[in-house]
């Protein structure tokens, strides 16, 4: 029998400690070294405060929290830490301090020395307003003293940083009506992106300006020292202003359809193939036969020598769940030659294309992707190949690459990108936050696509490589899990997250929405010969996961459409 934490979230492990703070009206959470849902009653004024390490690839660096001394009363707070962020060529020291007043003013400093000589990407605050804020009334502080007036965004923005939040000392905005939020930053020029472009549920103001080159060497001995400082500003007056008693939020559970929401067709559901290239068992096509999949994707870099190999794998395994297949076609710059042999092999196969999704091999962050012209040379190559068979391009990556790069609507017959929840943040609280924003990613992507069907895939945990790396991937330490590979994968925990994308992809109107793989680590169930790694996934030959259980679930009703509802 797995023990029970194992069941639940993936490892066998504690979660982390959680306290409930208050200072003045405010009321928070601290929880491993962060600063967690600042609220003002039932007004989330900022969704977290919290200090990154980024190394030369924007991986993030673990802390390690000693020294941990809190003085709490009522209504105020005292914390002191120490916080060792250590991994590869990294090791940053810092102390962290922080304070909340009765008057709900709230003081966060770090105060670090680097170990070692290493490269970094960031070091320093990050203060994440949440993306229910959007709309919100705000007055940007620069730098230089001036001031501007400004809105948080509704659909999400791809600028970087979103403007006028660049070169910020301050920034305030409105929580309610006569209540205002100011937030000041210290130590370096701090400015703001869209996070929902990552579906992370907040628009996140950190330093140091991307316009500066990265990653940058810091020296051993250097000193970084900053701080944050949150105040509430109520402008009302007598028995309006802020009660501490009133504000009190309520502990009850509700749930109820909106009133007035519109009916969605349920996405078409599919799972990708396989990435450790082993083909189906009998007893995993039973299971995946009861899924009800709309398709399978299967991805095909045409530089490589042996992708007929996987098309035709697919094609099998597409065939006996009577499924089509979304082939991903990642091309090199000059693709003519890759799309004469793909011709050549798919004639020769006869596989069920439902979908060609057409993706340049390398996808660039900075500086454009040659995405239009794959297209564009894929198009051509291929629209007599298979009848009926729809073009779809956008992104492989995060939905800021299709922002950036989408290619001529007129092109494509549907859009497309990918979602991982964990681009910034690994716990359970965040990835749980990310769910919501899935549904304005969407939106935006619908608004991108003018109409079009816009196709999510895949769904995955965890990122299936670094778009943003500036030099080579570090190599997997031997008895470490693949950094694609999350043990939540195989726990309720990842039930319960996969029911809420649904729900969220479902009722923005995604057409269609590819989660995980068929089988494996990343995949729905374990394969026949187990986890090549038990001790850290801690899996059971054979089984399928809970997850498998949500998709099959929701799978037998193909065809439905999806009510719009929210719960507490």
């Amino acid at each position: 029998m797995l023990p029970r934490q194992v069941i639940y979230y993936g490892k066998n492990e504690p979660l982390p400690d959680r306290s409930l703070l208050r200072a003045g009206p405010l009321t928070l959470v601290w929880e491993n070294g962060d600063l967690r849902t600042i609220k003002l009653g039932d007004h989330e004024v900022l969704r977290c405060i919290y200090v990154a390490i980024r190394d030369r690839n924007w991986g993030t660096v673990p802390p390690v929290l000693s020294n941990l001394v809190m003085d709490v009363h009522e209504a105020s707070f005292r914390i002191s830490f120490d916080v060792s962020n250590q991994q590869n060529e990294v090791d940053f020291f810092w102390q962290g301090a922080i304070t909340g007043e009765v008057d709900g003013t709230i003081t966060f400093t770090l105060d670090g020395v680097a170990r070692s000589t290493f490269m970094r990407s960031r070091i320093g605050f990050c203060v994440l307003h949440p993306a229910d804020a959007s709309g919100a009334a705000c007055t940007v502080e620069h730098v230089d003293g001036t001031t501007e007036q400004a809105e948080l965004p509704i659909y999400i923005r791809a600028d970087q940083p979103v403007q006028p939040f660049a070169d910020m000392a301050g920034l305030t905005h409105q929580v309610m009506p006569g209540v205002r939020a100011e937030t000041r930053f210290s130590g370096d020029i701090f400015e703001m992106e869209d996070q929902r472009n990552w579906t992370d549920a907040s628009f996140k103001t950190f330093s140091t300006p991307l316009r500066l080159p990265y990653p940058v060497e810091v020296s051993q001995g250097t000193r970084i020292a900053q701080s944050i400082t949150l105040r509430i500003i109520d402008e009302r007056q007598g028995d309006d202003r802020i009660d501490i008693d009133s504000l009190e939020t309520g502990n009850g559970i509700s749930f109820a359809p909106l009133h007035g929401g519109q009916a969605q067709p349920l996405p078409a559901l599919g799972l990708g193939m396989a990435s450790h290239g082993q083909s189906l068992s009998e007893r995993e096509r039973a299971r995946l036969l009861a899924m009800h999949l709309a398709h399978l994707r299967v991805d095909l870099r045409l530089a490589d020598a042996d992708y007929p190999t996987r098309l035709a794998d697919a094609q099998r395994a597409a065939e006996a769940l009577g499924a089509s297949l979304d082939v991903a076609l990642l091309l090199s710059d000059e693709p003519t030659a890759e799309l004469a042999d793909l011709r050549y092999v798919v004639k020769r196969l006869q596989p069920p294309v439902g979908r060609w999704l057409i993706f340049p091999a390398r996808e660039l962050f900075w500086g454009g992707s040659a995405t239009a012209q794959v297209v564009a040379a894929a198009r051509s190559a291929l629209v007599d190949l298979v009848p009926g068979a729809i073009f779809a391009s956008g992104t492989n990556a995060d939905l800021i690459f299709a922002q950036r790069n989408m290619p001529p609507l007129d092109q494509i017959d549907a859009g497309g990108y990918s979602i991982n929840p964990q681009v910034h943040a690994f716990d359970n609280a965040s990835l749980v936050e990310t769910l919501a924003a899935q549904a304005s990613s969407v939106l935006s992507a619908r608004r991108l696509a003018e109409g079009r069907p816009v196709l999510i895939s895949p769904v995955t945990l965890k990122m299936r490589w670094n778009a943003y790396a500036s030099g080579p991937e570090p190599t997997t330490p031997h008895g470490e899990l693949p950094p694609q590979v999350d043990p939540r994968q195989m726990s309720l925990f990842g039930a319960g997250w996969t029911l809420g994308s649904i729900k969220y992809l479902a009722e923005r109107g995604a057409h269609s929405v590819t989660y995980y793989e068929t089988t494996g680590w990343r995949g729905v169930m374990e394969r026949e010969q187990g986890s090549p790694l038990l001790g850290k996934f801690r899996s059971i030959a054979g089984g399928v996961y809970p997850l498998y259980h949500v998709l099959a679930d929701v799978g037998k009703f193909a065809g439905g459409e999806v009510i719009p509802s929210r719960s507490s």
